[in-house]
């Protein structure tokens, strides 16, 4: 029995994908003053279209099964290696992941208080309505 259909299994997706976010923005912060240091970043749009026009790549366990099926995470952690704003090859700017890192840290307590609430309504129904 499924007692929030799909609702658990996607806020905890989406707590994966925060967490992701912010160890990504924690290693660019970290790295702000490494030389040749190139940023990254968490991405999920790029998985969503991949699956809105069919290239999404799938694990398959066995060689006669269909090639077909969900991505193994539905984010991509990538490197931003085009650019440079540091005199020693790093691009890493500072005031873009502290902003991002406020907008995510927002992000994932919202995440949190929605998880909360699901569990809270379950168990006041368990109490009786107590």
């Amino acid at each position: 029995m499924d007692l929030f259909g799909k609702t658990i299994q996607s806020l905890s997706q989406s707590l994966d994908y925060s967490s992701a976010k912010n160890r990504a923005i924690s290693t660019n912060i970290a790295n702000v003053d490494t030389p040749n240091y190139k940023s990254k970043e968490v991405v999920f749009k790029n998985v969503l279209d991949n699956a809105m026009f069919g290239t999404v790549k799938t694990k398959r366990t066995h060689s006669k099964h269909i090639d077909f099926g969900q991505p193994t995470t539905p984010y991509q952690i990538v490197q931003r290696g085009q650019t440079s704003y540091n005199h020693n090859g790093n691009n890493v700017d500072i005031d873009k992941e502290m902003s991002e890192l406020a907008k995510n840290q927002i992000y994932y307590q919202a995440l949190v208080d929605r998880m909360n609430g699901k569990f809270n309504n379950l168990q006041t129904v368990i109490r009786g309505g107590r």
